[in-house]
């Protein structure tokens, strides 16, 4: 579905664009790229009182808090460099901002991101981040199932596996919400919020 429009009270919200995620090899846009449109949208976004999220997932240091459960694939347990869960810095240091830290995929299970959004009457995100086919497509996921309208920015991700984000773009997305260009929002953004 085409980008439409944007509720009055929408949110940005951005999906682990922290130091320990944004410079891994990605497709297929490169993390820097995918940081540099999502600081766009977040200045866009808090120059009209809308609010902000940033997201980041990180674990306690003995790895008690990572999600139990048996997988075929190899879990990203084991030590993590200093600072690696701390938001990039294009991202960080406004104090309206939402920070909310998870320890799954997606950022509604076991956060307050839910309240934090239902108390300031959003009723539409925008999301932005790393990794399109991980965090990004199971917050939409989430919050479809929440009731929020959900618009995804597409040159605003990126993914591990380029063809991984191209079947969240494709075929999952449009199912969750309407998707579009970095561009396409801020445009969108001037005309219903001028």
């Amino acid at each position: 579905m085409a980008l439409t429009t944007l509720d009055p009270r929408t949110a940005l919200v951005v999906i682990d664009l922290q130091a320990g995620i944004v410079g891994a090899p990605t497709a297929p846009y490169p993390g820097p790229d995918v940081v540099a449109r999502t600081a766009e949208l977040a200045d866009a976004f808090r120059a009209r009182n809308l609010p902000v999220v940033l997201v980041r997932v990180s674990f306690a240091p003995d790895f008690s808090d990572v999600p139990p459960g048996r997988t075929e694939a190899a879990t990203s347990g084991g030590s993590r460099p200093e600072g690696w869960d701390v938001i990039v810095p294009e991202l960080a240091g406004h104090p309206e901002d939402i920070v909310v830290t998870k320890h799954n995929w997606g950022a509604f299970h076991g956060t307050d991101l839910d309240v934090q959004l239902r108390r300031r009457g959003v009723t539409q995100i925008v999301l932005t981040g790393i990794a399109t086919s991980i965090g990004v497509e199971s917050t939409a996921r989430a919050a479809y199932e929440h009731g929020y309208h959900v618009t995804l920015a597409t040159d605003a991700m990126t993914d591990l596996d380029g063809d991984a984000h191209a079947n969240s773009v494709a075929w999952v997305f449009p199912r969750l919400g309407e998707t579009g260009t970095t561009e396409e929002i801020l445009q969108l953004l001037a005309k219903t919020h001028s």
